[in-house]
């Protein structure tokens, strides 16, 4: 749920306005529905709205009517100097021009000029591509909100007429199917939620938020920074971390209206660290198949674009195409890596990493929007330690080896994946031979084991899978002392995901049947985890 705490745009704009500041950016893909607002703003206060395109010259749409065949850039700036009396002028579209030396220039004439009338012009456009020259000169910025809860639903009471009569009965009977269907549709543009409700009632002959979700879908796919990542796992399939998937649990409704009225905050999210192997990102995969809520995965690398200032913006867009999409889940897989370069300066990249790390961090500290980000990590050296302050996250989880009850879970998990009954098998056998054993390695015991029984025609046996775990090196053995710096690191700044549990009575691990290394091998096991509207029914 989004909440309700700035004020909104048509108030910002407003407020500007009485201000008499000259020249203002406005950003939105809605042009009609700013434009709507901007009218309805001009007949209150009395002011002539004109409005502007390269296609049609000026048209007033408020407090007076005519056109002026005026298409040319720098004509229209010059009309809107001459031009007498309190009014508002608008340019669609107007960015392309901005790339000649002389609209710019003639643009900052304007903006000192208009300081001294009641007049002030506004640029609107889907993009804030502003060049450098006229930084000073546009007095603000503003990025136009979304259409807000009253918008959606007003949108959505335009279909129902169109529903069958049972249909709407179920509909008003139920308070909470109309805030759901408003929530599924929240971050959508009105015509595109206008969209979706007709083709969810032609398609199903109610409001589907299925259907509203494809919507959504199409939203990740057009931005190309972000991965929109199906529900494949299921929260059962995350074997022990007891305390973490508990934690998780208990928040699964707190996004809720109801959690807002009962006083709790919207959960900030959650930065897990820990052993490769232990299931961190498939943690992630889970929570948005528990929370019912989109699954958006970053990678980090696809922000740095090649051309100067690019990165900024790319992470600039992946936050407000996330919020767009809000409430929503935004996982950062080995986040480590992706900001390893948080200490660049002139001499290294200009300082891009630093300044793409710094307007994350901010966000993360500052948002309001019903974003939850999951971040994992396995070198907690390579962490920045402004990332680690209290307030970025809700909480900080430590993932460790599995003991021997997760171990248990873990490879039943894994047998009955594979379609074999874990009956059939002697799993205290196989938990102590998998002392020191990550989930990600004992999965991987379980499909070559497979791979051998079926190059021979038998069935999966203990035997087998014991046989096969013989034959792997854990990450516990290759990776040692890096393991040991991890746990000692997360003794008093991490919270566990798991409880310990009791020590095992004996060990049959890989270090009891070959001994421990006498050399520190390195990192050589695997990366990390891994109006109204007719609808023909």
């Amino acid at each position: 749920m989004t909440i309700e705490h700035k004020r909104s745009s048509k108030a910002e704009i407003e407020d500007l306005i009485k201000a008499r500041y000259s020249l203002i950016w406005i950003t939105s893909p809605e042009e009609g529905r700013v434009e709507d607002s901007l009218r309805k703003l001009c007949i209150e206060r009395e002011m002539r709205l004109e409005v502007w395109s390269i296609t049609e010259g000026f048209k007033t749409v408020a407090n007076g009517q005519g056109t002026r065949d005026v298409k040319d850039p720098m004509k229209a700036i010059d009309h809107v100097l001459r031009a007498e009396g309190r009014a508002l002028f608008v340019l669609r579209d107007f960015h392309p021009f901005l790339k000649e030396p002389a609209v710019v220039r003639r643009l900052r004439d304007a903006a000192t000029e208009l300081r001294k009338t009641k007049k002030s012009l506004c640029i609107l456009s889907a993009i804030t591509k502003i060049p450098p020259e006229l930084e000073k000169s546009i007095s603000a910025v503003l990025d136009w909100d979304l259409p807000n809860r009253q918008e959606i639903e007003g949108a959505a009471r335009k279909v129902l007429p169109n529903l069958p009569a049972a249909t709407q009965q179920i509909i008003e009977s139920d308070p909470t199917f109309m805030e759901r269907v408003v929530e599924g549709a929240l971050g959508l543009t009105l015509v595109e939620a206008e969209n979706v409700f007709a083709k969810s009632a032609v398609r199903t002959h109610t409001f589907d938020l299925e259907t509203i979700l494809e919507e959504k879908k199409q939203i990740i796919r057009k931005s190309g920074l972000l991965e929109y990542y199906e529900h494949r796992e299921e929260f059962s399939d995350v074997g022990g971390m007891e305390i973490l998937k508990d934690w998780l649990v208990k928040r699964r409704s707190a996004f809720s209206a109801r959690a807002r009225d009962f006083g709790l905050p919207l959960p900030k999210g959650i930065l897990l660290i820990g052993v490769p192997g232990t299931g961190k990102s498939l943690t992630a995969k889970a929570v948005g198949a528990l929370w019912q809520m989109p699954l958006l995965r970053l990678d980090v690398g696809k922000i740095f674009g090649g051309l100067v200032g690019s990165s900024e913006e790319n992470i600039r867009n992946v936050i407000k195409t996330a919020e767009a999409i809000a409430p929503a889940i935004l996982w950062i897989d080995e986040l480590e890596k992706g900001f390893s370069g948080t200490g660049s300066s002139g001499q290294t990249d200009g300082g891009t990493t630093s300044r793409v790390f710094a307007s994350f961090i901010t966000w993360l500290q500052e948002k309001t929007s019903p974003v939850f980000v999951i971040a994992t990590a396995n070198n907690v050296q390579q962490l920045p330690p402004e990332l680690l302050r209290k307030g970025r996250f809700d909480e900080i989880f430590f993932c460790d080896l599995p003991n021997r009850e997760d171990r248990r879970s873990i490879i039943d998990i894994h047998l009955r994946k594979k379609k074999r009954d874990p009956g059939q098998f002697d799993l205290d056998k196989i938990v102590e031979a998998t002392t020191d054993y990550s989930g990600a390695e004992l999965e991987q015991a379980v499909i070559a084991s497979l791979y051998d029984a079926f190059d021979t025609g038998a069935d999966l046996t203990t035997e087998g899978l014991l046989n096969t775990l013989r034959d792997i090196v854990p990450l516990a053995i290759t990776m040692r002392e890096q393991i040991e710096a991890m746990r000692e690191w997360a003794r008093t700044r991490a919270r566990p995901a798991a409880s310990r549990g009791p020590a095992p009575a004996k060990k049959e691990g890989w270090m009891a049947r070959y001994g421990a290394p006498t050399a520190n091998l390195g990192d050589k096991g695997p990366s990390a985890d891994d109006g109204e509207r007719k609808i023909e029914l």
